[in-house]
């Protein structure tokens, strides 16, 4: 008697886990495509634009800081010495036309210089060094700059003054930021309406701003730093702002 024959086919529910695979595949693809399409839709939604103003600004304010250093045998003269040089240098400035008054002078501080051979101390003290610092703070931008320029005519008679130079600084920066803004934003908008027209679309409605910091530099420079820049070197100076503003787009 004959053994009937084996279906070599799968089982009909075998075909159904296929059938369901396949629709699972297809529909997680079709709703990744239209996540895809909604996020391409948000993309393409809005144009971010970058702004900048700059003015022209005069520093109004200035701090100079010099430094009195003398050497001598001992301590005791060294610091008589820089006292001298200090009272030398203030007479320079106060004759100069700044006022007692806006000049500092810090404490005196001495130190040994100690005697090396081959590398290595010996332990002897060769000489005794003391300094002074003297700070002056003047509105007076133009004064300064010309006490600081014309400090050799002191140094010729004796003292030793380390000159490390005035710092100017704008003093009504607050004032400017808010209209550098304004005038950044204009720009940005003039900006987007360039570009949007060339590609026969509309700028709309401001999505988000951000500011960047506020550069000031000297006239004609090109410096900028990702932190804000502070150029103290120069009396005229050029105040930067930029803005960095999204714009839908209809």
């Amino acid at each position: 008697m004959n053994e009937p024959m084996k279906s070599n086919r799968p089982p009909i529910k075998f075909y159904g886990l296929i059938i369901s695979a396949l629709i699972l595949a297809l529909g997680t693809g079709y709703g990744l495509s239209l996540v895809g399409q909604g996020l391409a839709a948000r993309a393409g939604n809005s144009v971010t634009v970058t702004g900048q103003a700059r003015t022209s600004a005069i520093a109004d304010n200035s701090v100079w800081t010099l430094n009195a250093q003398e050497s001598s045998q001992s301590a005791a003269s060294a610091v008589t010495k820089v006292e001298k040089s200090v009272a030398a240098l203030t007479k320079y400035l106060v004759s100069g036309g700044i006022p007692a008054a806006g000049i500092q002078s810090g404490g005196v501080n001495t130190n040994a210089i100690y005697e090396y051979v081959n590398g290595n101390q010996t332990g002897r003290v060769l000489s005794y060094q003391a300094n002074q610092s003297v700070t002056v703070r003047s509105k007076d931008v133009n004064l300064v700059n010309s006490l600081s320029n014309g400090i050799g005519t002191l140094l010729q008679t004796g003292v030793n003054i380390n000159n490390y130079g005035p710092q100017f600084y704008v003093s009504n920066l607050s004032d400017l930021r808010p209209k550098l803004l304004a005038e950044a934003m204009v720009d940005a908008k003039a900006r987007g309406i360039s570009m949007t027209k060339a590609v026969g679309s509309k700028l709309g409605a401001v999505v988000a701003v951000s500011s960047g910091p506020v550069q000031v530099t000297s006239p004609d420079s090109v410096d900028a730093s990702a932190g804000g820049m502070y150029d103290t070197s120069t009396i005229p100076k050029t105040v930067t702002v930029t803005v960095s503003v999204s714009f839908k787009v209809n």
